[in-house]
């Protein structure tokens, strides 16, 4: 039975192919910074998550006095790297084949505003999107503040909501909020990690994922009243 008329993709990792430049940029930036530089399993364990908890697992030797040049390094590093920064190849083909479908479609990411705005208007797909929802204007991952300000704007019921993401936090947050979950193996999180989450299938390209939610999803219409 298809089920779901409003898919809510992550952002880095799922849909951008960014893992790894986020987690040099934080390498980089502890290099500059003079602080331990956490290995690559630590430093793509906080993809997702909002500014504050991933500082404080990635970095956890970084003081308030490091912060604003830690952070402003950090911004260097990955913005050096940000304009050859790519979608996952066939990103674009699953989202029209969703939109030609009449499935609503929504960003929850943590990545802030600015810098989401940033890659929407790069990658040319913001017009995919009814809605998006940045950790830095509401409560971060795991919290389900984005997903349930989301289904606020399309207007849905928690059981025509799925949420795809690369990390443990996606799916923890689909399930705190009530929604299933469908998790990816190509990004930053490793297949095991996910495993240990409610979810309704772990996928490992994005081919797979277009696949399964033609299979699972139906046209969008506004919730009764």
């Amino acid at each position: 039975m298809s089920d779901y008329s409003l898919v809510v993709f992550d952002w880095d990792g799922t849909l951008m192919d960014s893992t790894v430049d986020i987690v040099r940029a934080i390498q980089a930036a502890c290099v500059d910074s003079g602080l331990p530089v956490p290995d690559d399993e630590q430093a793509s364990w906080v993809i997702g998550l909002s500014l504050e908890p991933a500082l404080n697992h990635a970095v956890p030797e970084l003081t308030d006095e490091k912060r604003p040049y830690f952070l402003e390094r950090y911004r260097y590093h990955y913005l050096s790297r940000d304009p050859k920064l790519v979608l996952f190849e066939g990103v674009p083909e699953m989202l029209e084949k969703l939109r030609q479908g009449g499935v609503a479609l929504a960003v929850a990411t943590g990545k802030s505003r600015v810098g989401l705005d940033r890659v929407l208007r790069n990658t040319g797909i913001g017009e995919f999107f009814t809605v998006t929802r940045c950790a830095d204007e509401t409560f971060g991952k795991p919290h389900p503040g984005m997903l349930y300000e989301i289904m606020d704007v399309v207007g849905v019921e928690k059981s025509s909501v799925i949420m795809v993401g690369d990390t443990s936090h996606d799916l923890q947050m689909a399930a705190n909020a009530g929604v299933h979950g469908l998790g990816v193996s190509y990004g930053a999180h490793p297949e095991k990690a996910l495993r240990q989450q409610p979810h309704q299938a772990l996928m490992h390209d994005v081919l797979s994922v277009n696949q399964w939610l033609s299979t699972k999803t139906r046209p969008w219409a506004p919730m009764e009243i």
